[in-house]
């Protein structure tokens, strides 16, 4: 279900960029690429979350990121410079090592005060064998990055460097276990806000030619909010993955 409403809102967030520019705007035509107002872009990254938490471990090659986003091109004048505001969503999971999970504990001021991490196996005394623990956190996600083109007439041939600043808020989120108990797979889902941060923003980097880039984003906002996450420590994260605009 939820899958299916990202996919709705991306789909109409897209109709609403494109149908929303004003028809009677000049365009210039880009070589290599049809004549739209923006760009579709599909981000595949891994997630490095960093703090002084030594509960909140997790894998590098489960914690990954994919965002969706649209973004409109605003060349500024007949510079090599133009502006890139945009909507999308940013899915992020978090692979847990060591058999652990999020779950409540009571904390100093009475029972479900405080979240940290524990143990999986007290949880379920019968596993035989976790095969993945993760958290997902999804996000509804407004960007805008200031890019420079060496060719900005023709995309497709183009050395490009973007700088930017992303800011999201949490739609969904949940943690999701595969196990195995007594020789059977199971799969478990615990759908709750789990002291998580309602907001998030951070900076954004890009470097490529063509349609491909690297990119980079580091979260200025904690994954949690304020002393409410694992061990009370305050966690932030860093993504750096591939980036591919579809047109």
């Amino acid at each position: 279900m939820m899958r299916k409403f990202v996919l709705f809102v991306f789909l109409s967030a897209i109709t609403l960029f494109t149908y929303g520019q004003d028809a009677g705007n000049t365009k210039e035509k880009r070589r290599g690429r049809p004549d739209i107002p923006g760009t579709f872009s599909f981000d595949f990254g891994l997630n490095f979350p960093s703090g002084d938490s030594a509960a909140f471990n997790t894998g590098a090659f489960g914690s990954r990121t994919l965002n969706l986003y649209y973004q409109l091109d605003k060349r500024i004048g007949q510079t090599k410079f133009s502006v890139h505001p945009g909507l999308g969503f940013g899915l992020e999971r978090y692979k847990f090592t060591n058999d652990r999970t999020l779950g409540y504990v009571a904390g100093p001021n009475g029972p479900f005060d405080n979240l940290q991490m524990i143990e999986i196996i007290s949880a379920y005394p019968n596993i035989s064998g976790i095969k993945k623990s993760q958290l997902i956190t999804n996000y509804l996600d407004a960007l805008v990055e200031l890019r420079f083109s060496t060719s900005p007439n023709d995309p497709s041939r183009s050395f490009k460097v973007s700088a930017g600043f992303k800011a999201g808020v949490l739609i969904d989120s949940f943690t999701k276990l595969k196990l195995n108990e007594e020789g059977e797979t199971k799969k478990f889902k615990n759908k709750q806000n789990f002291n998580l941060n309602p907001f998030r923003y951070g900076a954004t980097l890009r470097v490529g030619a063509g349609n491909f880039s690297v990119f980079g984003f580091y979260s200025l906002s904690p994954i949690f909010r304020d002393k409410e996450g694992p061990n009370q420590a305050e966690l932030t994260n860093f993504t750096v993955g591939l980036s591919l605009a579809g047109f």
